[in-house]
């Protein structure tokens, strides 16, 4: 047989050097510096000689090197990273707060990290105990989690909760009291007098705040009936069909627009005209209420502002400012009157 050669370490250490990835030493040698001029260019480019920091990032780019983000914050915490958690990332509602965080994350040089809680808080927790080491602050929006476990994760991180109100953290609403009495308002001007309210998870702040707000909002001669509770999705409103037409109501205010969408198709099934037979008001106005039909009348939140001043908020904190905790910062709501309300025609009777 012909005899292989030997390999030496050397050759064997060359194939390795093929295939590994290039390190901060790879580079230096390359450029000919210290491997400590190559970590300040890229951390900290205003202490290196602007020339020669362009030329090691052009060679380290040559090369395919990529810094290590969470390597290189191990003695400073500083990660350049937030994470924002979402009760449900297919729900459009939480698309505009996403968009708006993101683009303060970016104007600020920040990344963020989005966790879907899938409406479980426990898949919440152990998913936020699992960044916290990674992250420099945490928004959690519309959080399912007890408000100890958040008080717990605010004591690591700084924290922001959205859509509901925490003693000891910094929280942002939008104005529900409001909201719901601008529904009520209109509902009442168009002659009806018998609502029903759809719930949605019993774990919401927000929903406990929306339906005080409406029967504190209801005045004499109005009824208020609440069913539920349903998820907050399209098919969890579908699910309060035959509650509903039980009411006898002529009006109806869905936890979400979701809710409303899943109930107005449901309803139409039926053989439930809307806004004929029934009224219907939703919450949040989503990209999608003014695309089903007949349009969706709803309660209007700032979603994107909401997201990016949650951004903002946390960066504050951050940087060593200690907010504001005493209460939330609350958003203004506007009703936006679309075609799935109508005058009441109490003479027409319902099956």
């Amino acid at each position: 047989m012909p005899h292989e050669p030997d390999r030496h370490d050397g050759d064997a250490d060359a194939d390795r050097g093929r295939t590994r990835p290039p390190t901060i030493y790879d580079v230096a040698r390359a450029a000919g510096v210290a491997a400590s001029t190559v970590s300040r260019a890229f951390s900290r480019p205003g202490r290196v000689n602007a020339e020669t920091a362009d030329r090691i990032r052009a060679i380290a780019a040559e090369m395919g090197y990529r810094t290590n983000y969470l390597a290189r914050a191990l003695p400073t915490g500083r990660t350049s990273m937030l994470a924002l958690v979402t009760s449900d990332v297919t729900n459009p509602f939480h698309a505009e707060i996403i968009r708006g965080a993101e683009t303060a994350a970016a104007e600020a040089d920040y990344s963020l990290l989005l966790i879907n809680a899938q409406e479980d808080d426990r898949i919440e927790r152990r998913n936020v105990e699992r960044v916290v080491p990674s992250v420099e602050g945490i928004v959690l929006a519309s959080s399912r989690m007890s408000d100890s476990a958040i008080r717990v994760i605010a004591k690591q991180r700084p924290t922001v909760v959205l859509n509901r109100d925490i003693t000891d953290v910094s929280s942002i609403v939008t104005d529900n009291p409001h909201g719901a009495r601008l529904a009520v308002e209109h509902l009442a001007e168009l002659g009806h007098r018998t609502i029903t309210y759809v719930a949605g998870p019993e774990s919401s702040w927000v929903d406990g705040m929306r339906w005080r707000g409406l029967r504190e909002a209801a005045g004499p001669g109005i009824r208020m009936h609440r069913v539920g509770p349903v998820p907050p999705t399209i098919a969890g409103g579908g699910t309060a069909v035959t509650d509903v037409v039980r009411s006898a109501a002529t009006a109806v205010v869905a936890y979400n627009d979701q809710v409303a969408i899943g109930l107005m198709r449901a309803l139409r099934a039926s053989g439930v005209r809307i806004p004929e037979a029934l009224s219907v008001v939703g919450f949040d106005d989503i990209f999608v209420a003014d695309l089903v039909q007949p349009g969706l009348t709803t309660v209007a939140a700032p979603l994107r502002a909401e997201g990016s001043i949650a951004v903002r908020t946390i960066l504050s904190l951050v940087n060593g400012s200690p907010g504001r905790t005493d209460r939330p910062r609350t958003l203004p709501v506007k009703l936006v009157v679309r075609a799935s309300t109508a005058p009441c025609r109490t003479a027409r009777r319902r099956r």
